[in-house]
């Protein structure tokens, strides 16, 4: 049974939580990041991507930048802006993105359950991605990166999480540079802290990462290395759990250099084996399971796949698997996703026009859009033990970073 526990968070002053609070370090690249925090000294990506801080040359992997990290935390707590809780808290997060509300609950999760499958997975990490998170957290001694996990709604802990936000002010409540509406309520009182931690300990037997693999798996890394064993704040790491009735899953799309060689003729014809391939007059974005769009040379076409060309098992349904198994692997030679530096991948979020710009630029040579995984299919696969393809979910709104840290040193 899910093992959680409220923890003492850094967080900011409250005047300067819309200054602090930054994207997620994993969807803006270094130069995104440098822009979104010109001007702006409080932003959070000065400590989560804080190559921003250095010389455009600098690697971003390099110990300079985790250093560097470190020391703007410190800064940052030395100056006021970030304030440590003087005692064990659970804090609740609403998130309000065109007009659909979700809450979730921020606190820590047992690294015990993360090793034991009781928090269930859905993909596979990458080695380098899993490298630089592990610096990060070694380093600062900061989880500055939330592991966004769902569980199946009870109804019980929706209601005193309601009760909660009805009888309380928030302490953080503003509307981000995108749009979207950030709440979170600090629960302190120990009674119902008591109570929230028996009911998942009681109630819910399984939390599934829905986004976050990379940062799970490097904190229980974290933990494993030597000195870190034996620390309470490595034990557990930093998590908000949301009801599955309030998640919404986006498609994630894919975007490739090359096309293995071949002429743009040459490689729509090997797609008909699998696929119906028709050219559309306008961006395609798949309506309906096993329908992909594709972007190649200024035109969109629409592919849908041909009975008897994907299996039917829980994995081989996913369109992810059928674009893996019969593009990008049959005819592109792209074996493995996670590694391959051919391949990108492009949340949904970004809209089709981001998959055009990356092929347009010259940057990359076709683009795949997909309709999106349900929530139903990432728990049967992640209870089965199954792995779905990389980058096959993408949910939004996104946690910020910056609102609550938690810190294991």
């Amino acid at each position: 049974m899910a093992n959680i526990q409220p923890f003492k968070a850094l967080r900011p002053k409250t005047n300067l939580a819309k200054q602090v609070a930054s994207p997620p370090y994993d969807v803006l690249s270094s130069a995104e990041a440098r822009q979104q925090a010109n001007g702006n000294p409080y932003s959070f990506l000065h400590i989560t991507k804080s190559e921003i801080d250095l010389p455009e040359n600098v690697d971003s992997h390099s110990q300079q930048v985790y250093e560097l990290a470190k020391q703007n935390l410190q800064a940052f707590r030395h100056q006021g802006v970030l304030l440590q809780e003087e005692k064990p808290c659970y804090y609740i997060y609403q998130l309000i993105m065109n007009g659909r509300s979700q809450t979730g609950l921020v606190c820590v999760s047992a690294v015990d359950d993360y090793e034991k499958n009781i928090i269930r997975k859905h993909e596979l990490t990458r080695p380098d991605k899993e490298l630089d998170r592990i610096n990060h957290m070694k380093i600062t001694g900061a989880q500055t990166g939330n592991v966004f996990l769902a569980y199946k709604t009870d109804l019980t802990i929706h209601q005193i999480i309601e009760d909660w936000k009805a009888a309380h002010h928030p302490q953080y409540d503003f509307i981000a540079d995108d749009g979207i509406q950030h709440i979170i309520w600090i629960v302190n009182d120990e009674g119902t802290n008591k109570r929230i931690t028996e009911l998942f300990k009681n109630n819910i037997p399984y939390t599934y990462i829905a986004d976050g693999h990379h940062r799970a798996a490097s904190a229980a890394k974290v933990r494993a290395t030597p000195g870190n064993a034996s620390s309470t704040g490595a034990n557990y790491f930093l998590t908000t759990l949301f009801p599955s009735d309030q998640l919404h899953i986006l498609d994630y799309n894919r975007v490739v250099k090359d096309i293995n060689g071949m002429t743009a003729g040459e490689f729509l014809k090997s797609l008909e084996k699998d696929f119906f391939v028709g050219k559309v007059d306008k961006a395609f974005s798949p309506a309906n399971l096993h329908e992909f769009g594709m972007y190649m040379n200024g035109s969109w076409y629409k592919l849908v796949a041909k009975n008897g060309s994907y299996s039917t098992d829980p994995i081989g349904v996913l369109d992810v698997t059928i674009l893996q198994e019969n593009i990008l692997d049959r005819i592109l030679a792209i074996k493995d996703p996670r590694t391959d530096k051919r391949i990108d991948f492009v949340g949904g979020i970004r809209g089709l026009t981001e998959l055009e710009k990356r092929v347009d630029s010259g940057e990359m040579k076709v683009a795949f859009s997909l309709h999106p995984v349900s929530i139903e299919q990432l728990f049967s696969i992640a209870d089965s033990g199954s792995i779905m393809p990389p980058k096959s979910t993408w949910f939004e709104p996104k946690l910020r970073d910056g609102l609550l840290t938690h810190l294991i040193s």
